[in-house]
């Protein structure tokens, strides 16, 4: 970052700073009295973005900055990302740099938007963990703490607050209530989203996970937030969720509508990309050995072993499944079209089952065509079982349906057989040690770097 000698504002280009892209380290937890102390490296940097917020700026930083330096137990730094202000927001900025010497830093893009002000100053800040929090301070501040906490720990890679959590406590009129959820159902429905709250302007992440995760989020605007947390979720990162104190701002600027539409643009480009995967999420796995389940323990068998135990169980549960689909559609079809619904339903099932447990393929990466391949292995039991029907048909004339049953089970076993096969061979083969036995989808990583413990603030290091 630059520094201006004479004011201590630095200046940020709109571009971000490229990260260099690769897997991401082991998790470790942030080392206290290590070399950040020696170089007055904050471990926290909190950045309040801004556009026209000369009434509420200072205010906002003397509040922060005195909670923080009344609890947080580390070094911090509080930066003010000015997005292109009009107005004399600039000038309360160097004031606050005046009166809160070593821990208030300043940085001005020409262009606006949330998103770009926070690529920008994240991938520019040398501070282990990144957070941000809008300049209304909306969420009560004792909620901080326990947001970046998980990510010092190693715990997590991400923290959010949650305003929709159960024990949250919010005050916020019915429209943005019905917004907010309504929002959040849309992600869920449409990019099956896990997290409860993608908006609430109350996040922090790691430095080392924003390097490698910046780069593939798009959005310079509002939507920064959902894309970067979907991404992160489906790169099976751990996201820690906060439930906070939260009281609406009526003086809020934000436009609704106009948000509203770029999210629901934001969802169809996300989804689209996530679908024909072309994001390379595999850049944020980590290293073999990092995550418990990767290790060899008595009496837990790996391999092929405990994929057969994985494959018999979920045959076991997906025959009984076709058996009372078959028996369900045989009331109102005949045999050949009810074995075909049955067998296509019980397929679906069948696939996504043995993804996750049996082959333990984690994250969404690649679901769709591991369906397809799925849905190829499903043609080859179909051709089995309806060739037997056919084949009962032939024989026996009007056979009853107890025998049917017994046919169908026997041809359901062949196929049980051939579908293991091709699953194992085909559809989830083996891709190395160095992927680990999950496939090469990472679950979750963090950092391996040092920081600084004891209650002084960060200083001004001027470049």
């Amino acid at each position: 970052m630059r520094t201006d000698s004479s004011t201590g504002i630095g200046h940020i280009p709109s571009s971000p700073t490229t990260a260099k892209l690769g897997a991401l380290p082991a998790r470790e937890h942030l080392l206290v009295g290590s070399a950040h102390g020696d170089t007055g490296t904050p471990v926290l940097d909190v950045v309040i973005p801004v556009y026209n917020e000369e009434k509420d700026l200072g205010a906002c930083v003397h509040r922060l900055h005195e909670h923080l330096a009344r609890t947080f137990p580390y070094r911090f730094r509080v930066t003010v990302a000015d997005n292109a202000s009009t107005d004399t927001t600039p000038d309360v900025a160097r004031r606050l740099i005046a009166e809160l010497p070593g821990t208030v830093r300043y940085s001005r893009l020409e262009q606006k938007g949330r998103g770009r002000a926070l690529r920008a100053v994240w991938s520019a800040s040398d501070a282990p963990i990144l957070a941000y929090m809008d300049v209304d301070l909306s969420t009560d501040l004792n909620a901080l703490l326990p947001l970046v906490a998980p990510l010092i720990s190693g715990h997590s890679d991400l923290a959010i607050g949650s305003r929709l959590a159960r024990s949250s406590r919010v005050v916020r009129g019915p429209k943005r209530e019905f917004i907010s959820r309504a929002y959040n159902l849309i992600l869920r429905g449409s990019l099956q989203a896990r997290f409860s709250d993608a908006q609430c302007g109350f996040k922090a992440i790691r430095r080392d996970v924003a390097q490698v995760l910046l780069p593939l989020v798009e959005d310079t605007g509002w939507f920064f937030d959902t894309e970067m947390l979907v991404l992160a979720e489906r790169a099976g990162l751990r996201i820690h969720e906060v439930p906070v104190d939260w009281v609406d701002d009526p003086d809020s600027t934000v436009h609704i509508v106009r948000t509203a539409t770029d999210d629901l643009k934001g969802v169809w480009r996300v989804g689209k990309a996530l679908a024909t995967g072309s994001l390379p999420l595999d850049r944020l796995a980590r290293p073999f050995g990092d995550d418990p389940r990767d290790r060899t323990l008595a009496d837990v068998p790996k391999g092929l072993a405990r994929q057969l135990v994985g494959f018999c169980v979920v045959g076991g549960l997906s025959t009984l499944f076709y058996l009372l689909l078959y028996s369900g559609f045989r009331t109102f079809s005949g045999s050949q079209v009810a074995n075909a619904f049955a067998l296509l339903v019980s397929a679906v099932a069948n696939t996504a089952a043995n993804r996750r447990l049996t082959f333990g393929v984690r994250g969404r990466d690649r679901a769709v065509r591991h369906q397809v391949q799925g849905l190829v292995v499903f043609g080859i039991g179909l051709a089995l079982t309806s060739g037997s029907l056919a084949g009962l048909d032939a024989a026996s004339g009007n056979p009853s349906h107890s025998t049917e049953l017994a046919v169908l089970v026997v041809a359901n076993l062949a196929a049980t057989v051939l579908r293991f096969l091709l699953f194992r061979a085909w559809v989830f083969p083996e891709r190395g040690a160095e992927t680990g036995p999950r496939g090469g989808w990472a679950e979750d990583a963090t950092v391996r770097t040092r920081t600084v413990g004891g209650h002084d603030h960060d200083s001004w290091d001027q470049r």
